[in-house]
């Protein structure tokens, strides 16, 4: 291992402390990690707060073999040590990273190609809020569904962290894009961002507004339930449904034989379980075709609130509250 200078012995993580709500969240001092082989140490200055730590604090998804069961998938900060076999990056180098866990600490590993470098013009605080957002919306809505410019695109959810994301990446890269979203300032921050429509669905009926249109070519959904139906109705032919998570619950009664005759795709995927490799792929198309845009301005990172670490209990009551837009960040330093 190298590092830049004598590393304490521990340090301050945020544990789960029995499955629960976000007052099970307390900080406690653990033994600092080591970089294995092909990994790096990163001494984390902010960590992002997304919806899966939630669920792995409730008790609902538990965490990779191997993985750490702290909370947090990703954050920003500085190498401070590098384990062997890794050669892209040197100590002192900032960097973001995508995290099998352990994010909620003062310092974390991670494969070393599963870091991206800090884009030109944001700090580490914005830096932090990238990987699992844009892991998981690169990966479902344009390597996984494939969508093109000129494309009609849903997103439900469009003022979350995913969806202000699926929002700015979708109009960059030329298509037509809808969201839902639960108020009227929530709405607003839709269009702002780039969708032509945003849809309060406490109001309106995103099938009703979609059709007339041609139909969505790809909807990315995170709530399922009864969504599940509603979201192949709005489908144009040969469109594609995206899910990445079930709020509403994963069980639907649908007829398939629109699926037949309309050419539809149902597909779908988590990013927590899949192999290293899987994410160093996805890792070199961020770097190839989105960093760029983030580093021209043409795609930012919405933050919400920032929090610091040792109140993470308050940042996930925030973050269930659904009171959010866009991403909440702990700063760890």
């Amino acid at each position: 291992m190298i590092a830049s200078q004598a590393l304490p012995d521990d340090m301050i993580a945020i544990e789960i402390s029995a499955p629960g709500g976000p007052d099970v969240l307390v900080p406690v001092r653990m033994p600092l990690p080591r970089p294995g082989y092909g990994e790096i140490l990163i001494r984390l200055a902010y960590a992002g707060v997304n919806r899966p730590d939630a669920l792995q604090r409730a008790g609902k998804y538990a965490p990779p073999r191997g993985a750490s069961p702290i909370p947090g998938l990703e954050g920003a900060g500085e190498i401070v040590a590098i384990g062997e076999g890794v050669h892209r990056w040197r100590v002192g180098d900032q960097v973001c990273a995508l995290l099998p866990g352990g994010g909620y600490a003062e310092y974390a590993t991670c494969k070393a190609d599963h870091a991206l470098p800090v884009p030109e013009g944001l700090g580490l605080r914005e830096t932090a809020c990238l990987p699992e957002t844009f892991f998981t919306v690169w990966s479902n809505v344009f390597m996984r569904a494939g969508l093109r410019a000129g494309e009609r695109f849903l997103v439900h959810g469009g003022s979350s962290g995913i969806g202000t994301t699926a929002i700015q990446l979708a109009r960059a890269f030329g298509a037509r894009v809808f969201a839902t979203a639960g108020t009227p300032r929530k709405c607003r921050v839709c269009e702002a961002l780039g969708a032509e429509r945003a849809i309060n669905y406490r109001e309106e009926d995103f099938t009703e507004v979609l059709l007339p249109e041609g139909g969505a070519d790809v909807i990315l959904d995170m709530v399922g339930g009864d969504y599940i139906r509603r979201n192949l109705k709005s489908l144009a032919d040969d469109g594609r449904l995206v899910q990445i998570a079930f709020l509403e619950g994963p069980k639907a009664e649908i007829n398939f034989a629109p699926l037949m005759m309309r050419r539809l795709t149902i597909t779908g995927s988590t990013l927590r379980p899949q192999s290293d490799l899987a994410k160093v792929r996805i890792a070199e198309e961020l770097l190839d075709n989105v960093w760029p845009l983030l580093g021209k301005g043409r795609v930012a990172p919405v933050i919400d609130r920032e929090y610091r670490l040792e109140e993470a209990a308050k940042a996930h009551s925030r973050m269930e509250a659904g009171e959010h837009i866009g991403k909440i960040v702990l700063r760890v330093f």
